[in-house]
């Protein structure tokens, strides 16, 4: 698939440095919601008009934009203030807000659950801080804060298997959280790569890709619900190179009866793509 420039969009000017973060797309609506971290606010574009529309202020060092759907909400981390904010698109003013861990950043949503977990990056001056904070919507309360080895990155959640996975830098590696389980980290294994940051999960093929600050994008499988993706301890059985492209294949198997045949995790080298038209300013690029 080639991707298009179509245009852009003036967004508000930055009040500090800082400029943007992750950003969130609600289908139905048709709406992008932005983290403009340098204004400490959402912007909020109108896809179909392909213009800006409004901010969501008031939320400090805003990292992390998700939406629920299934719920019609939006959640955003908030970096500047160890804390979540919730609220509807149809009621922006109304923003509900819940304490979590040190520095939000990463955020997932089990629907069915109504759970949230929300990946904290810590300070690096307050030994113990990266952890992984689980909100309960209902009470709209922080109901664990899980201690991980480091520095967390982007989370996703697995529906079929009630999962969460979430990206630490280093050491690198994917930890899990079960949503039936969610005071303790379930399992975790280790990613041959330098600094795990994107993460996110293709249903269909059952596939996680991993894209990395050593600049390669891994493709894991995700294995079904109860069973682990690796033994604990050793990562990896064998190492074969693919013919081409750079491609390694990284094969490990499971303990204890869990996967029937090798975990796989491929991995690509990535690189850098110019779009003609797109360029460096403060502005949304549609494409």
């Amino acid at each position: 698939m080639t991707l298009e420039h179509v245009g852009h969009i003036d967004l508000p000017a930055h009040a500090k440095p800082g400029g943007f973060d992750h950003a969130a797309v609600h289908g139905p609506r048709g709406r992008l919601y932005v983290a403009h971290t340098a204004n400490d606010a959402i912007d909020v574009i109108d896809c179909a008009a392909i213009s800006y529309l409004r901010s969501v202020p008031h939320l400090t060092g805003v990292a992390g934009a998700l939406v629920s759907e299934e719920h019609d909400l939006v959640f955003t981390s908030n970096r500047g203030e160890d804390t979540v904010g919730i609220f509807a698109p149809a009621r922006q003013e109304a923003v509900a807000r819940v304490k979590v861990g040190v520095r939000p950043n990463g955020l997932a949503y089990d629907a069915d659950r109504r759970l949230l977990l929300v990946a904290n990056v810590g300070d690096p001056s307050r030994p113990g801080s990266c952890t992984v904070s689980l909100v309960d919507l209902a009470t709209q309360a922080m109901i664990a804060d899980i201690p991980v080895p480091g520095r967390t990155r982007w989370t996703v959640f697995d529906t079929e298997t009630g999962r969460f996975y979430v990206n630490v830098a280093d050491p690198p590696q994917i930890v899990v959280v079960d949503a039936v389980d969610p005071t303790r980290v379930a399992d975790a294994f280790p990613i041959p790569a330098v600094g795990p940051h994107g993460l996110d999960l293709e249903p269909t093929t059952r596939r996680l890709f991993c894209a990395c600050d050593g600049k390669a994008l891994l493709v894991v499988d995700a294995p079904p619900s109860g069973e682990r993706p690796y033994r604990a301890g050793r990562a990896y059985d064998r190492l074969r190179r693919g013919p081409q492209h750079g491609v390694r294949l990284l094969a490990g198997h499971a303990s204890g009866g869990g996967l029937p045949g090798p975990a796989r995790v491929e991995e690509h080298r990535v690189g850098q793509a110019s779009i003609p038209g797109a360029t460096c300013r403060r502005t949304a690029d549609l494409l």
